[in-house]
């Protein structure tokens, strides 16, 4: 057995620098440090702690279990974690203002070499330009993502009764960038969301900049259903990535890849290339060859 196995268990449910919330099972929330100078936690993740000698509403993290899954991104210069243990992920795009979708194949592709289900949710579902932002996500439902659409302001009530069912007794990480109503849906499923926030940032000392971290939220007074809110990023950083292991990560790009005559095809400029072809011929979209394309050429940069 292992030294930590005797120590109360908890689930981190915000963080700010080296400051966690930690959640007991009965719903106690207590503020943690870890053990040491290392802070390897995340939101999502299960910890073993211990009351510091103090006592109070404080302990001190000794060891975190092993996650089944970590969504992270990873740039140049830094790896930015999201949340661990996840049943999947909700990728928050909109039809106003227009989205980028290398932004958006970043995230799915990201999610699924982290082995999480992901769902597109497009939002603002009541403004003109919709049939744009649908024609933009065509190639994502047809290659077997789900695309839900919502108008969380105008129609609230239809929205909550459509995410209901899919948030049901999972933990769910909201992703998304500024302005597609990533707080106006937080606000619609969690009444108290601002509460919560307050409570958070005081017990964190880090004021107003709890915007700039990830929080979990319970949906039922159960605590059977999670919603994770993650900060709006501008960039989504693949780094972690070999140029070889992408078109793995890509439904269509793999799916044409079986037609390649090469084994090792970059899908780029071969002869015989299945995903040429694919496109060439309209099965698989222009936009998600250049995406690929250009992601392809940022890892192959990055292991020189």
């Amino acid at each position: 057995m292992s030294r930590h196995q005797e120590l109360d268990v908890g689930l981190v449910v915000a963080g700010h620098g080296r400051h966690y919330i930690v959640e007991t099972p009965e719903g106690r929330r207590l503020t943690c440090h870890p053990r040491g100078k290392k802070s390897d936690c995340v939101v999502g993740d299960r910890v073993r702690w211990m009351p510091t000698a103090a006592g109070g509403d404080e302990g001190v993290i000794e060891h975190v279990e092993p996650r089944r899954n970590l969504l992270f991104r990873q740039d140049e210069w830094k790896t930015k974690s999201f949340a661990a243990n996840l049943d999947q992920i909700l990728v928050l795009v909109a039809a106003r203002p227009v989205f980028s979708e290398s932004q958006l194949a970043r995230a799915l592709i990201a999610s699924e070499q982290a082995g999480i289900p992901a769902r597109i949710v497009l939002n603002k579902a009541d403004l003109p330009e919709i049939d744009e932002a649908r024609g933009r996500l065509a190639p994502y439902a047809a290659m077997g993502t789900e695309v839900v659409e919502l108008a969380l302001k105008a129609r609230p009530d239809e929205s909550r009764a459509v995410l209901a069912p899919l948030l049901a007794q999972r933990a769910t990480l909201v992703l998304g960038p500024s302005g597609t109503g990533k707080s106006t849906l937080i606000n619609l499923l969690v009444p108290d969301a601002g509460a919560q926030v307050g409570e958070i940032s005081q017990a964190l000392n880090s004021g107003r900049h709890t915007t700039t971290t990830t929080q979990w939220y319970w949906l039922d007074a159960a605590r059977t259903t999670g919603l994770i809110d993650s900060p709006g990023f501008q960039e989504f950083g693949l780094r972690h990535l070999e140029p070889a292991e992408l078109a793995g990560l890509m439904p269509d790009i793999r799916a044409a890849s079986t037609g390649c005559r090469f084994y090792n095809c970059t899908h780029l400029h071969e002869p015989g290339c299945g995903v040429l072809a694919a496109v060439e011929a309209g099965r698989v979209s222009a936009s998600r060859h250049r995406i690929y394309a250009e992601i392809h050429a940022e890892l192959a940069r990055s292991r020189f």
